[in-house]
């Protein structure tokens, strides 16, 4: 058997279907972000325990949450509470680890999402087979911020589940989908100013990469350098990857990913060229503005 950690904030329209399809484990964990609607009203009607924790980013949410909340068994699995266990999965995990207890070789599991948009699966748009860690062994795997999302630290080697999870991308709304990525869009622009002043690409794991994991990350990296990004998303998703067979629902998902892209890119402009608030001595510690050069960066973009 295997725990289950749920990671919630105001998700009322969603979180009763997640627990119910967690609830194949005896030991369900909610771990809530002080949610301000009907969340943990919801949650406690089920036989699972419910933790609150001030929300600071996703990284450090589950670093917590590892750290201060031990489950009853060895190993654990995440949740977001847009997403659902399976049968399918859960028994394929159940037989993962007994053979890890047998015979000890991963830490980690990979599992990959299939995106559900406006009730289909949108399986060519979105990268699929698209891998999270989602199943490991505790204390074997731990969580570091990235962009407006996290990235996991491993400390030994992880393979691949199978089996998939349903993950219901706007299931309450259009205009939650907007606001939420319209937040995520101000990290992922700090992180992009990040990794275009320190980082690199990655040719070998881009050409070479023995996991998707290796070749999606390089791939993003690269993605940052390249013009006229949003446009470049689309063309890349609709006709690339093949979203124009995903009908209507992957044309729109084509282009709010492409309207994702813009934001993030109007944000690193504003970051390089808002005025700065800077404490002038001669002025008593009054903040005075100081405005950045302009630059035609959106452009060159």
């Amino acid at each position: 058997m295997f725990s289950i950690y749920i990671l919630t904030h105001n998700e009322e329209l969603e979180i009763a279907a997640c627990i119910e399809s967690a609830l194949l484990s005896e030991d369900v964990i909610v771990i809530d972000s002080y949610s301000s609607d009907r969340t943990v009203e919801i949650a406690r009607r089920y036989p699972v325990r419910v933790i609150q924790h001030v929300f600071e980013s996703h990284g450090k949410q589950r670093s917590w949450m590892l750290e201060s909340v031990p489950p009853k068994h060895e190993w654990v699995y995440i949740l977001e509470a847009d997403e659902r266990m399976t049968p399918g999965l859960f028994q394929e995990c159940l037989r993962t680890i007994q053979v890890q207890q047998a015979q000890p070789q991963y830490v980690g599991y990979y599992v990959a999402e299939r995106v559900m948009f406006m009730g289909r699966w949108i399986r060519r748009c979105t990268q699929y087979p698209r891998y999270q860690m989602r199943l490991f062994r505790h204390g074997q795997v731990w969580f570091e911020d990235y962009g407006h999302t996290e990235r996991e630290v491993c400390t030994g080697a992880t393979g691949f589940l199978r089996e998939t999870y349903p993950h219901y991308t706007s299931g309450k709304g259009f205009s939650r989908w907007i606001d939420k990525h319209n937040r995520y869009s101000s990290d992922e622009a700090t992180e992009t100013l990040r990794q275009l002043e320190t980082g690199s690409v990655n040719w070998r794991d881009l050409l070479f990469g023995k996991t998707e994991v290796e070749r999606r990350r390089a791939l993003k990296n690269l993605s940052l350098r390249l013009p006229l990004r949003p446009i470049v998303r689309f063309l890349y998703m609709y006709f690339g990857l093949g979203g124009c067979w995903d009908g209507a629902a992957g044309f729109h998902w084509c282009l709010l990913q492409a309207f994702y892209e813009y934001l993030i890119l109007l944000k690193v402009w504003e970051i390089r060229h808002l005025p700065v608030p800077q404490l002038d001595p001669e002025l008593n510690g009054v903040p005075v503005l100081l405005q950045p050069e302009p630059d035609d960066f959106l452009l060159k973009t």
